[in-house]
């Protein structure tokens, strides 16, 4: 890997009259994200000129927002993607919660960082000012990266979360969310898995479905979040990629974002869940479902 060799290519590919999607693509997809932050620095050093601010000239749509994605590090990206799930009217509930759910201690603690240095403000006083309710408490709880991440399974704890579950939401009428906000966000990954494994033999239900039935909209969404990745989060992302192309148009922001912030972390086990699921390669549904640049430089993140 040469710094200033990929440099030289891209500056190629973009000098003078058009330009050359197939060379940035091809240049970017077979470095890994700290390359590709290498030939950032050695581009303004070598050429005078920022890469990204070329890129976007040079670039437009869908295709130049997967281009920039992949030439964000790991933990801007996140930082960006929630900053653009709250700005403006409206709110990117989907963004917040796949990301938030997602992500392990180290990756929260690096993001309240980078948030903080990159808005002046923590991600906490924007997640408060911009959500609601028992929602809003879910996020703030997943944005302190406080979780367990503990391999130790104390079984009379766990049969005894079990049926803290079950008499919080299907015992009772109404339902009391703080008691599944403090079990299903605080505790460890293997611990879980045996309350789930305990909750289904009290309940005769998996907690899963107890939470739809018990909850709805987007504190919903949270909590079937947490218990999927818990379970198995590539097959959380492989249903994420799914539902952001099935049926008629596509949710690009999602697309994008699974495909670019999973690329080097887990994509094969991704892919493999996809296919197990839906009967389907992720690369077909791609292709099938994009076109032009960027469907190629989707492709090429996916792989096989």
């Amino acid at each position: 890997f040469s710094a200033e060799q990929e440099a030289q290519a891209l500056r190629k590919a973009m000098k003078g009259f058009g330009t050359d999607e197939d060379a940035i693509i091809e240049t970017l997809t077979k470095l890994n994200v700290s390359q590709r932050q290498q030939v950032l620095i050695t581009y303004k050093s070598s050429i005078g000129r920022d890469l990204i601010d070329d890129l976007k000239s040079e670039l437009s749509g869908n295709f130049e927002r997967v281009i920039v994605g992949m030439m964000t590090p790991t933990t801007m990206y996140d930082v960006h993607e929630l900053r653009r799930a709250m700005k403006g009217a409206g709110t990117d509930e989907g963004c917040l919660i796949e990301i938030l759910a997602s992500r392990t201690n180290e990756e929260i603690r690096r993001i309240n960082e980078n948030y903080k240095l990159q808005y002046g403000r923590t991600l906490e006083e924007d997640l408060v000012s911009d959500t609601s309710s028992m929602f809003r408490r879910v996020l703030v709880s997943l944005a302190t990266g406080n979780r367990d991440e503990g391999t130790y399974v104390d079984d009379a704890l766990a049969q005894q979360d079990a049926q803290c579950l079950y008499e919080a939401g299907e015992q009772k009428w109404g339902t009391d969310e703080v008691q599944f906000m403090a079990i299903l966000c605080t505790r460890n990954r293997y611990h879980l898995l045996r309350v789930f494994d305990a909750y289904r033999g009290i309940a005769n239900k998996d907690i899963t479905d107890s939470i739809k039935s018990e909850m709805s909209g987007d504190l919903e969404d949270a909590l079937l979040a947490v218990v999927k990745c818990m379970r198995n989060k590539p097959a959380y992302f492989a249903e994420r990629l799914y539902k952001s192309m099935k049926g008629l148009g596509t949710d690009d922001n999602t697309l994008i974002r699974v495909m670019v912030s999973r690329s080097e972390i887990d994509m094969l086990d991704i892919r493999r869940e996809f296919l197990t699921m839906y009967g389907k390669s992720l690369y077909s549904f791609i292709k099938g479902d994009c076109s032009g640049d960027y469907r190629k430089v989707l492709l090429r993140l996916c792989g096989g």
